[in-house]
């Protein structure tokens, strides 16, 4: 299982934080953004970890993360995204790394108080497709929204004016291979990038989609409102500790 981390973007949420570095290198209480999303795959047995990322300060994530000792890996593999061609584009250069394999997709900013290890293991057990994780929230109409019948997703709709419901699909995705023939497919969304919900959508198209919910708390951190809960709820978690070495 191979596990990708993205990490790419300018940030432009949270400018003048981003004027001078990345937006995942900013803090989150007591550690660096890039720090949880690692730890959420490391926690799970994923220590096979390809960190894509881009702007003018890519190579602040080698100088400080390394091979990834801190975390108790031997390595970390980096690949740059030029532009902003969107988290599917940014997924697709991923491709070399997978070799075939399947693989645990976290996006950089999210933050995550659950063990993801039982749904990884779910993951493994399906045979084939794809897995997300969900979780209901106040303001889905800031995510992508999954509209469920039964045990079965059957649409994810990105950013809705009207909600179908408070499901928002999370920054955990998890693939077979097939992933990358689906990217390839892709065309521009009205923003002038690949969308992650389109792949998804491809997905619940095969039937090959399954989904899990998270039952401890979860939050992006990509808008000022977002960070401030972000390390809120770290600081009074116990997601706060430094990373095993």
């Amino acid at each position: 299982m191979r596990g990708i981390v993205l990490a790419g973007g300018l940030g432009s949420r949270l400018l003048p934080l981003t004027a001078i570095t990345n937006k995942h290198l900013l803090p989150v209480y007591d550690k660096p953004m890039i720090y949880y999303p690692i730890e959420t795959l490391v926690r799970a047995g994923v220590k096979d970890i390809l960190l894509v990322t881009g702007g003018n300060y890519a190579g602040d994530f080698l100088r400080l993360l390394g091979n990834g000792k801190a975390f108790g890996l031997s390595h970390i593999d980096y690949v740059y995204q030029e532009g902003e061609g969107g988290i599917a584009e940014a997924l697709g250069l991923a491709r070399y790394y997978a070799e075939g394999e399947r693989m645990v997709v976290v996006l950089g900013d999210n933050i995550i108080e659950d063990d993801i290890t039982p749904f990884v293991e779910a993951f493994r057990a399906q045979g084939e497709g794809a897995r997300i994780l969900l979780k209901e929230v106040e303001d889905p109409e800031r995510f992508g929204v999954a509209e469920l019948d039964g045990d079965r997703v059957v649409a994810i709709e990105e950013k809705p004016k009207v909600p179908k419901s408070n499901h928002a699909v999370t920054g955990v995705y998890m693939y077979d291979a097939n992933v990358f023939d689906i990217i390839s497919t892709l065309k521009p969304s009205s923003r002038g990038e690949l969308e992650i919900t389109d792949v998804n959508n491809a997905y619940i198209r095969r039937g090959t989609m399954r989904f899990d919910y998270l039952k401890g708390w979860w939050t992006d951190a990509g808008t000022f409102e977002s960070l401030y809960r972000a390390n809120r709820l770290v600081a009074e978690g116990t997601l706060g500790k430094s990373p095993s070495a």
